[in-house]
């Protein structure tokens, strides 16, 4: 009977969160509102679970799936990603291929939702959800900006941004071909006084002249001939095209400093 009324009161408790508007909360706050043992609290959370009405991504942090979302097992993570980085402690950013599928540059749509983080955070899969955490260190060298989502905002990079970071996190992109593909997408939303501002905040070199020669290899030199001239100015050294490949290099591009390891073929 004990066990009945608790997961009626914590049940009365989600559809409260709910009514207010809220997708998720901590078993912290729901001890608290429920006034109960955590042994009890925790056990109707369970059973919650198991009906369908909750997710838990990262232990003591609980999204409630209404009913429109069952069927796929949780909320789409643009609704809880920021809540869930608030309950970690870890600034972030949305990135790489989710933020340029937002940016309008969807070449294919993402399997995963990639969040850059300033903590090392395994992936996780709720429902049919994946989000996929990629570690940098320096967090206070992105550049982002708020994106309103169906619970709040969330930070996520800049089309320039986003550029510097496909090269440096190529697999998260799965290939160069692709990082090269999901640019030419991109392009029109790139701006070159703004591509620069990124590399002169601390970018890494080898990142800016890979960058610098895939956008003269998808066809815009204009996007580029700033960094081009910062290059020319830095003379940093050369640098692999693929730095997972061969050291033997199929041609040297001089402008960029680049050995060329690898022939791009950018997706039709």
């Amino acid at each position: 009977m004990i066990c009945k009324e608790m997961e009626i009161k914590a049940r009365a408790y989600v559809e409260g969160l709910l009514g207010r508007g809220r997708h998720t909360f901590t078993r912290a706050e729901a001890r608290a509102s429920l006034k109960s043992s955590p042994v009890a609290v925790y056990h109707s959370l369970r059973r919650l679970r198991k009906n369908g009405w909750l997710a838990m991504p990262r232990s003591g942090f609980y999204l409630i799936v209404d009913p429109e979302h069952r069927k796929m097992g949780v909320l789409p993570p643009t609704s809880w990603i920021d809540d869930l980085m608030r309950f970690h402690g870890v600034e972030y950013y949305v990135g790489l291929l989710s933020a340029a599928a937002i940016h309008g540059a969807a070449h294919q749509s993402p399997q995963e939702f990639q969040v850059v983080a300033g903590a090392v955070l395994r992936s996780l899969t709720v429902g049919r959800a994946r989000i996929r955490f990629f570690f940098r260190r320096r967090m206070e060298l992105a550049v982002t900006e708020p994106v309103k989502t169906a619970s709040g905002h969330m930070p996520v990079s800049t089309p320039e941004m986003t550029a510097y970071d496909l090269v440096r996190y190529r697999k998260g992109a799965g290939s160069l071909d692709h990082v090269a593909a999901v640019l030419a997408e991109l392009a029109e939303r790139l701006d070159s006084g703004r591509l620069i501002a990124v590399a002169k905040r601390g970018e890494e070199w080898p990142v800016v002249q890979r960058l610098g020669y895939l956008l003269d290899r998808i066809g815009h030199p204009g996007l580029s001939g700033g960094l081009a001239r910062l290059v020319r100015a830095r003379k940093p050294g050369a640098v692999r095209l693929d730095p997972r490949g061969s050291g033997a290099a199929l041609t040297h591009n001089a402008k960029w400093n680049v050995r060329v390891n690898t022939a791009i073929e950018v997706e039709p």
